[in-house]
């Protein structure tokens, strides 16, 4: 398969609210693109194990439950966005 006949990547950011997309793989862009996608995996973990924590506790004021649903739905989004990226580029 040559660069031109490649699935176009969908990239973890946007271009003025649209989706971003790279044609061709393994460039400085796609390699930011991996390391992007890394952040956002390990952003997620982590704010699951804080918002593990907050609800462990009992005790979450309504800001704190409102923080924690935010968040949680801000990685969730970014680790669906990955998955169907990686699934698009593996054939899936």
């Amino acid at each position: 398969m040559t660069e031109k006949d490649a699935p176009l990547r969908r990239l973890p950011w946007t271009e003025d609210g649209r989706p971003a997309y790279l044609s061709g793989d393994g460039g400085p862009v796609s390699r930011l693109a991996d390391a992007v996608e890394a952040q956002q995996l390990e952003t997620a973990a982590v704010v699951l194990a804080l918002a593990g924590e907050v609800l462990a506790s009992g005790r979450m004021t309504l800001l704190e439950a409102t923080w924690v649903s935010r968040r949680l739905t801000e990685c969730l989004r970014d680790a669906l966005d990955v998955a169907d990226s990686r699934g698009t580029r593996l054939g899936l």
